[in-house]
C-alpha cells in the first residue's frame, strides 16, 4: 500500500509514519508538510533515509500539489492541522486556513482526481467541548469552545458531507489528549518535564482541576491503522484510553518521577473558555475494530519522562526564551 500522510513532520504524524513503516515492510509513505509551527523533520531522522519513506514539503493548501500527490497513493491520513488552543486564541484565522480551507482542498483533490482513495481525517475529542458527567458518543452533538475546536468541527462536517454528496471512502478518527515522544515542548506534559528538569516553575492554567483522557501516542497509531484498514466510510471513531487525570495530578506524577519537589508547581491566570472536562466513549471502535490501548497511564508517562530526559538533543533547539518565561495565555507558553 502507498499512503499519503499530511502534517507527517508533527507529533502523532511522525509517530503514525515510524509505526507503520516498522510494522509493515511492503507499505511506502509520502509525508506532505509545509514545516510550519510544531513541524520538526527531526521527529523522523532515524528514517529519512529508508527508500520506502519520500518526504515532500508543500502546504495541503497547495491545490495542484495536493491532487499530485492523491493520484499516486491508495490512502490518505490526514493528521495536518494547527492544533494548539492557546494560539488559535489569538490568531484564529491560521487554523481556519489549515483546518478549514486546508481538509476542502484535500477533500476537492480526492474528489476530482482520486474518488476511490481511502481517507482517514484525524479529529479531535475537543470539538464535542466539554461534559462534567459521562463521556460523548460518536452521536453526540458538537459544541467547540475555541477557535481552535471550532475549525476541527468544521473539518470534520466538510469530510462527512463530501462522503455522502460524492461516496468518498472517507472516516474521522477523534482522540483524546495524546502524549508520549517527539510531543512540540509548549504542550503541557514535555513542557513539565523540560521546565522541571531546568528547575524552573511549572505553569498549571486556575487551580489544575481541568481533566483530560490521556492517550499513549503509539496505542493512537494503532487505532488510526485499523480504521484505516477496518473502518466504515462515513463513520467516525472515538479513541480513548479511560485514563482520566485532572492537570494537577499529572503535573505532580511527572514531578514525582523526577524526583522534583512540588514547590514548582505555580498556578497562573487561566484561559478563556477553559474547558472543566472531556471524556470519550470509545466501546465503538474497541467492539467494531478490536481496538484497546495496550499502555496505562503509569508505564506511558514513565516512558515518556524517560525519552525526554535521554533526548536533549531533540528538544533543547526548540526551547527559546517565550518557553523559558512563559506569560498569560496570549502567547503560546
Amino acid at each position: 500500500m502507498r499512503v499519503l500522510v499530511t502534517g507527517g513532520a508533527g507529533f502523532i504524524g511522525s509517530n503514525f509514519i515510524r509505526y507503520i513503516l516498522e510494522k509493515h515492510k511492503d507499505w511506502e509513505v509520502i509525508n506532505l508538510d509545509k514545516l510550519g509551527y510544531g513541524s520538526n523533520l527531526a521527529n523522523l531522522k532515524d528514517i529519512e533515509n529508508d527508500p520506502r519513506y519520500t518526504f515532500v514539503k508543500g502546504d495541503i493548501n497547495d491545490f495542484e500539489l495536493v491532487s499530485k500527490l492523491i493520484k499516486e497513493v491508495d490512502a490518505v491520513i490526514n493528521f495536518a492541522a494547527e492544533s494548539h488552543v492557546d494560539r488559535s486564541i489569538s490568531n484564529p484565522y491560521a487554523f481556519i486556513e489549515s483546518n478549514v480551507l486546508g481538509v476542502y482542498t484535500i477533500l476537492e483533490a480526492i474528489r476530482k482526481y482520486n474518488p476511490e482513495v481511502r481517507l482517514v481525517h484525524v479529529g479531535t475529542d475537543e470539538v464535542y467541548g466539554d461534559i462534567i458527567e459521562g463521556s460523548f458518543t460518536e452521536e453526540d452533538r458538537l459544541m467547540p469552545s475555541s477557535p481552535y475546536s471550532a475549525s476541527k468541527a468544521a473539518g470534520d462536517m466538510l469530510v462527512l458531507g463530501y462522503a455522502r454528496t460524492y461516496n468518498l471512502n472517507a472516516s474521522i478518527t477523534r482522540c483524546t489528549n495524546n502524549y508520549g515522544p517527539y510531543q512540540f515542548p509548549e504542550k503541557l506534559i514535555p513542557k513539565t518535564i523540560i521546565r522541571a528538569s531546568m528547575g524552573l516553575k511549572i505553569p498549571i492554567y486556575g487551580t489544575g482541576q481541568n481533566v483530560r483522557d490521556w492517550l499513549y501516542v503509539l496505542d493512537h497509531c494503532e487505532a488510526v491503522e485499523l480504521v484505516l484498514e477496518k473502518g466504515e466510510k462515513r463513520e467516525v471513531y472515538n479513541i480513548s484510553a479511560g485514563e482520566e487525570k485532572t492537570n494537577l495530578e499529572v503535573v505532580k506524577t511527572i514531578l514525582k518521577l523526577m524526583g522534583k519537589d512540588e514547590d514548582l508547581i505555580e498556578f497562573v491566570e487561566d484561559r478563556p473558555g477553559h474547558d472543566i472536562r472531556y471524556s470519550l466513549d470509545s466501546t465503538k471502535i474497541r467492539e467494531q475494530l478490536g481496538w484497546k490501548p495496550k499502555h496505562n497511564f503509569k508505564e506511558g508517562i514513565k516512558k515518556t519522562v524517560e525519552w525526554y530526559l535521554s533526548n536533549e538533543w531533540w528538544w533543547k533547539p526548540l526551547v527559546d526564551e517565550k518557553v523559558l518565561h512563559p506569560t498569560p495565555w496570549k502567547l503560546r507558553w
